[in-house]
């Protein structure tokens, strides 16, 4: 008898903002999916804007939730393409991405971000959000450098 505890997970877990960054840690992440027979989620998470205590006027034509949906079914479709045998499901998620993604790298094997997204600082080698996710998360993390 085999506990299931004990048995590998063949989850890879990516982050994806639409970033270039992300991006390439998705065609990354797709590509160790098809070589390892795993399942590859994509995750991507949004928030409603902060005002810090200023009013401001949300149009009511604004849905971030819609808008992180469109960016993570495009990035799906063109990883899809590309890696026709790999299972992907896309997960989107309210909320600061550090917190989404290691809450996503529970039972995961892998979890891939890029190096840096959207809200980056100049000169930073490592956002805030891969290295939150490299000191929190479940599961081994690899950051990825868009060289391109």
């Amino acid at each position: 008898m085999t506990n299931p505890q004990e048995e590998p997970n063949d989850r890879i877990v990516v982050g994806v903002d639409g970033s270039s960054s992300s991006l390439a840690a998705l065609e990354w992440a797709a590509h160790q999916a098809e070589l390892t027979g795993s399942m590859l989620e994509v995750v991507t998470a949004w928030e409603w804007p902060m005002t810090y205590g200023a009013p401001f006027a949300v149009p009511t034509e604004y849905d971030p939730a819609a808008d992180a949906q469109r960016e993570v079914d495009a990035a799906v479709e063109t990883a899809r393409a590309g890696h026709r045998k790999v299972e992907i499901r896309a997960t989107v998620a309210e909320g600061h991405p550090a917190p989404v993604l290691v809450k996503a790298s529970h039972g995961a094997a892998l979890l891939v971000v890029g190096s840096r997204g959207h809200g980056e600082f100049a000169g930073m080698l490592l956002g805030s959000v891969s290295e939150h996710c490299v000191t929190n998360a479940a599961c081994p993390v690899l950051v990825l450098r868009d060289m391109g």
